[in-house]
């Protein structure tokens, strides 16, 4: 009997162990996916609304004057910052702005606003670009827009998973350029 109950007991301390760490992992899978849905949820609404929009510019300068930014341009090429007049803009000169910085995604619905980030902190971007071409008005291109972004999943100090990724996503403006 002391030996059934000692094997019961062994048997039972694994399968117990066991199950908890199948638990533990599917807090952490269950995790990683919320973030990354996190960071598909901001590209899919930054991509839908650069379609949309119009009078592209990428890079720092005036954004209401047109400008690519493709390979040629720096040392790893495109820039961290996109600006673009939204389909909605009330007025000529409205844009809205994405940009990258500190890790995030940020964007500003006008010049003079404070930007807001789009993306949760869990996610760590580590590089991200926008390659833009086609934005001279009548040179047969039309406008499109490359956004690549390198980033971590559970790039937090306490986390214990982390996950690398490589996203690309591309959008061209809807509005006909020729």
């Amino acid at each position: 009997m002391i030996i059934s109950i000692g094997l019961f007991s062994i048997v039972m301390l694994i399968s117990v162990g066991a199950l908890l760490v199948l638990v533990t992992a599917n807090r952490k899978a269950q995790a990683t996916q919320s973030v990354m849905n996190n960071l598909n949820i901001a590209l899919d609404a930054m991509v839908r609304s650069i379609r949309e929009g119009s009078n592209y510019h990428c890079g720092s300068g005036d954004a209401t004057a047109a400008k690519d930014c493709d390979s040629n341009v720096g040392v790893d090429g495109g820039d961290t910052i996109f600006a673009f007049k939204p389909f909605s803009a009330a007025s000529a000169s409205q844009r809205w702005i994405y940009s990258y910085s500190g890790g995030r995604i940020y964007k500003q619905e006008d010049v003079n606003a404070t930007p807001i980030p789009i993306t949760a902190q869990e996610v760590l971007i580590d590089s991200m670009r926008f390659y833009v071409v086609g934005t001279t008005q009548g040179d047969q291109y039309q406008p499109k827009v490359l956004i690549v972004i390198k980033g971590t999943v559970g790039a937090k100090a306490d986390a214990k998973v982390r996950s690398t990724f490589n996203i690309q996503a591309t959008a061209v403006q809807r509005i006909l350029d020729l």
